[in-house]
């Protein structure tokens, strides 16, 4: 289970403090929300301050374009620092070449489905992904609550990587609550975005590890019901 705080809810005044923040918590990944104002109606940050945040924080850095044209951004973010790179299936004809090139830069692929799409269009790049990100806000703002709709997109994620033998992660962003998170763990996720509920705890640590423990208790949970019929819960 990995936990990936959102530097979108840091704060802006003091991104490489945020990232230090981050790092001393204890997350896995550090994630960062690029958007051009065009594919979404927000715009956030570039490579700029991405290579401003690597040296602060010393493990996974998430990138995450919602932009249109994401092929002029990979590699300036590959060398400002990103670990991984997410394009959206959105995109169309576009994902092809755009899954090739950041696999040819030596970063781990990611590709992400917005809320209105059909996770089925994500379904012929399974194999060519390290990370499928299910969207569970429309994104371009932080803070906005949690759409519940999306769960099943993640059961049929989590269903198509049993079935095909594939190893991709299943990420969740957007209203990531320990409720939600909790939620999504059940349904097959393992890896979650947190801005909010992450950044705006004075001791982001603890809300770490608090996140982390729900999440694997519940995917503790979501094996014993794959594993056990119903009706057996009082032999547990």
């Amino acid at each position: 289970m990995i936990i990936a705080p959102s530097l979108l809810a840091g704060d802006f005044g003091r991104f490489a403090h945020e990232a230090a923040r981050a790092d001393r918590s204890g997350a896995e990944w550090l994630h960062l929300d690029i958007m051009d104002g065009h594919f979404v109606p927000n715009v956030s940050f570039g490579p700029a301050v991405v290579a401003a945040v690597r040296p602060h924080f010393s493990r996974y850095c998430d990138v995450h374009l919602m932009c249109s044209k994401p092929e002029i951004l990979l590699e300036p973010f590959v060398k400002a620092g990103a670990d991984g790179l997410t394009v959206h299936v959105e995109l169309g004809a576009q994902v092809t070449p755009l899954l090739w090139k950041i696999r040819s830069l030596g970063r781990r692929v990611g590709l992400a489905v917005n809320p209105p799409t059909n996770v089925n269009e994500a379904k012929p790049w399974l194999s060519q992904v390290d990370v499928l990100l299910i969207m569970t806000v429309n994104p371009g703002f932080g803070g906005q609550s949690f759409i519940h709709e999306c769960v099943p997109k993640i059961q049929q994620a989590a269903a198509w990587r049993r079935e095909l033998g594939l190893k991709y992660q299943i990420e969740v962003d957007g209203g990531i609550t320990l409720e939600t998170a909790r939620e999504c763990a059940l349904a097959g996720a393992d890896t979650f975005v947190s801005g909010t509920a992450l950044f705006h705890q004075r001791n982001l640590g603890a809300a770490v590890r608090k996140m982390r423990q729900t999440v694997q208790a519940a995917h503790t949970d979501s094996l014993f019901e794959t594993l056990n019929p119903a009706g057996t819960h009082a032999a547990r």
